[in-house]
């Protein structure tokens, strides 16, 4: 009986060890389909990440290849390209509620701030993050309490959040083609989530994409956007006014002709028929 029971306790073990095996050797794609799936429904917006190294032990862990779409009715492919984001988690605070993240830098993002009709993608994007947490009663700024699945999930505290070496990308339809760039600003975030007692997924998202959207207006206003489009407004209607006038003065020109080549032709047919007349003794 003493052997059986040796035999299913290692057995056990065998299995609790594969099982616990499964998952750390797993964590990784875990976190890539995490990243991906609640990115996008936060964003709105397609969000994929190539490549998420974690370490369970030390804490340590690297995100490689994160990009955000753009929203709809925007034409560039991303909105938000992130070359390395690396990550150093609290190891004592992993199975508590809230994990503590001591520190998130986010190495040279590139980012596209396309404007059109009705504002730019970066606004969109924003736009979409606060919808998402009105959904589960969050209100940005406001000590509220989640309902759902969102209420349910662990909750963060992120002490350091650093956005560095970040450039800005300017596309809209008046450029014509031309391409208009600034650094980003670095950004520093502290403490986020500690005065809640943790922040969820889509807080902490509707942080980022906030500081990176000030950020972005910031290297964007020494360009003048706003005076460059109006300039071009004025110029296209400036050359429209020149090309109608042009037209109408060439209308008005052969018009002229037109009457001064059939008034030529009248008088020459009417000596043509005098000399006629003359000829023939009339």
């Amino acid at each position: 009986m003493k052997k059986w029971l040796l035999i299913g306790v290692g057995l056990l073990i065998i299995v609790i060890g594969a099982a616990v095996f499964y998952v750390v050797s797993s964590l990784d794609s875990l976190v890539v389909a995490g990243v991906e799936k609640f990115g996008s429904e936060i964003t709105q917006t397609r969000v994929r990440l190539k490549e998420a190294k974690i370490g369970v032990t030390s804490g340590q862990g690297t995100l490689r290849g994160l990009s955000v779409g753009n929203p709809k009715g925007f034409k560039a492919d991303t909105s938000i390209r992130l070359g390395e984001v690396s990550v150093e988690l609290d190891t004592g605070t992993i199975t508590q509620n809230p994990v503590v993240i001591k520190k998130v830098v986010i190495a040279s993002p590139d980012v596209t701030y396309e404007l059109g009709e009705k504002g730019s993608n970066v606004d969109a994007i924003q736009q979409n993050v606060n919808a998402y947490m009105a959904k589960w009663g969050i209100t940005p700024g406001k000590k509220t309490e989640a309902k759902g699945d969102e209420g349910e999930a662990r909750k963060l505290i992120t002490q350091n959040l650093y956005v560095r070496d970040g450039k800005v990308n300017v596309s809209a339809t008046f450029l014509g083609g031309q391409k208009l760039g600034a650094p980003l600003p670095d950004i520093h975030l502290k403490d986020i989530g500690k005065e809640k007692g943790g922040a969820s997924p889509g807080e902490i998202a509707g942080k980022v994409i906030g500081a990176i959207r000030q950020g972005t207006a910031k290297a964007i206003a020494p360009l003048g956007l706003d005076n460059l489009a109006g300039t071009v407004t004025e110029g296209l209607k400036g050359s429209a006014e020149v090309l109608g006038k042009g037209a109408k003065d060439s209308a008005e020109t052969l018009e002229k002709g037109a009457k001064g080549t059939l008034g030529a032709v009248e008088e020459g047919a009417k000596g043509a028929g005098d000399a006629i007349k003359k000829l023939f003794g009339q």
